[in-house]
């Protein structure tokens, strides 16, 4: 997990469009507490902070301690409106994180040691079906990211979460099946060398192309049938 984050956050009162445009225009982005058994608790954030810690690319992945009035919230962020038009963020969701419970993440997923897997090697392809992984993590130990070793791989094989080592406190959050993260596959040109029958301009090769039944010209039929009458 990457080192929890701090943001200074105030208190605010009013609630509604109205307050919200003009917290706003005064550089500050409402925000809201909520989770943990307790009501939601309604701040504001200084937007210039905000967009710092946005910028380091693990906000939402982050444990984020909020100073409000003096005392420090563990939360983590579950949501960022930002403006369709300018992206400046608008409003962001903060999910209190009670002691000693579970909270469900996603956390992407890195490849290691790329350079000793014999498939990558003949010019295989990582194929990447899962970017992140859904986890369910104790709320201090959360990872940053998990690493997945493609030593030894072939052209062929499938990488899947059974064979994952999940760091300590973590578990998949999808039970029911052991699914797919990764696959190694061959490029365009070895599956040609294999014996791909195609030609060369996207054409198949006529001799490929079973014969049809011709069926009946229908002008020759109809003068036929009018000499016959």
């Amino acid at each position: 997990m990457s080192d929890a984050l701090t943001l200074p956050a105030e208190a605010r009162e009013r609630a509604g469009k109205g307050a919200s445009r003009q917290l706003r225009r005064e550089g500050r982005v409402p925000a809201v507490i909520y989770g943990g058994k307790e009501e939601p608790t309604m701040i504001h954030v200084e937007e210039k902070e905000l967009i710092k810690q946005l910028d380091t690319g693990h906000f939402m992945n982050s444990i984020v301690e909020l100073e409000v009035d003096g005392k420090k919230l563990r939360t983590l962020p579950k949501d960022v409106a930002l403006h369709p038009v300018t992206d400046r963020p608008e409003h962001v969701d903060f999910l209190r994180l009670a002691k000693g419970g579970k909270i469900e993440v996603s956390v992407p997923v890195v490849f290691l040691n790329e350079e000793d897997s014999p498939g990558l090697k003949k010019g295989g392809v990582l194929n990447v079906v899962r970017h992140e992984l859904e986890l369910v993590c104790e709320n201090d130990k959360i990872p940053g990211e998990i690493e997945i070793d493609v030593t030894g791989k072939e052209v062929g094989d499938s990488i899947h979460i059974s064979e994952v080592k999940l760091p300590a406190g973590s578990e998949s959050a999808i039970t029911d099946r052991d699914f797919t993260i990764a696959t190694l596959v061959a490029p365009s040109a070895l599956k040609k060398a294999e014996g791909d029958t195609t030609q060369d301009d996207g054409e198949t090769d006529p001799q490929d192309v079973p014969a049809t039944e011709q069926g009946v010209d229908e002008d020759a039929a109809q003068e036929q049938e009018d000499k016959s009458e």
